[in-house]
């Protein structure tokens, strides 16, 4: 059995172009545009899971494990919100980039560079989100059971990925790398993408119990993405611990 899920080419591809991660018009321009509809799904989903009524900071104290966090886009929009925020990312330079961010901007956000599976923690988190990780890892089952180990009974945890169809393999790698050039080419590979058939499976041996599942649709007139019942290439889960 394999005790670790880090994919050291993965790693360096995104440690590369981490001095980017902030910036809305560079690499990670594509992120930026997807994070409203991700920041807005999470949080009413939270809310409404947990019952939540401070208008001020609506996830007020809700414990939050971000992993794969980047440079902190997530991160730092959840703390905002007044969730009590840790990030985990396998790579330093995200890591500290995501650190300098925070403190720029003045949040207190726990960042450590480590995977879930060597993520030395004494306390569950309420929250866990994968977002846009699993496609990137080295073994997916352990991964997500080395995930749902740091998450409390009836915590809630998000899975965003990209589904192993024809379309997606047509739209998310040549489209989006080839002829748009929305990411750099080598992003994505066809082989790591996930149907959300393999995903509940995956998830149900960990007792993690599907609650809802929706596509994510990039309008291209509108110029931004919105939540769609089209899982054929971007779709999102909500899983919840029993």
């Amino acid at each position: 059995m394999k005790n670790n899920t880090i994919n050291k080419k993965e790693i360096e591809k995104f440690s590369k172009i981490a001095e980017e991660w902030w910036d809305p018009e560079g690499k990670f321009k594509p992120l930026h545009k997807f994070n409203p509809i991700r920041i807005s799904y999470i949080k009413e989903n939270i809310i409404n899971s947990f019952k939540l009524n401070n208008k001020d900071k609506p996830l007020n104290n809700v414990e939050i494990l971000d992993i794969g966090c980047g440079g902190g886009l997530l991160s730092e929009p959840m703390c905002r919100l007044g969730a009590k925020v840790s990030g985990i990312d396998a790579s330093k330079k995200n890591i500290s980039i995501a650190k300098l961010h925070a403190k720029k901007s003045n949040l207190d956000i726990n960042y450590i560079c480590t995977s879930p599976e060597n993520f030395k923690t004494k306390s569950q988190f309420d929250v866990i989100l994968n977002m846009e990780i699993v496609e990137h890892v080295e073994d997916v089952d352990f991964f997500l059971k080395s995930c749902s180990k740091l998450l409390k009974k009836n915590g809630i945890m998000f899975v965003a990925t990209i589904n192993k169809t024809l379309k997606s393999y047509l739209f998310a790698i040549i489209g989006a790398e080839y002829i748009l050039r929305w990411l750099p080419i080598g992003t994505h590979e066809w082989e790591k993408f996930i149907t959300p058939d393999e995903l509940i499976k995956i998830q149900k041996k960990n007792n993690l119990k599907l609650d809802a599942l929706s596509g994510m649709k990039f309008n291209i007139i509108k110029d931004e993405w919105k939540i769609s019942n089209d899982q054929s290439i971007n779709y999102i889960g909500k899983f919840i611990k029993g």
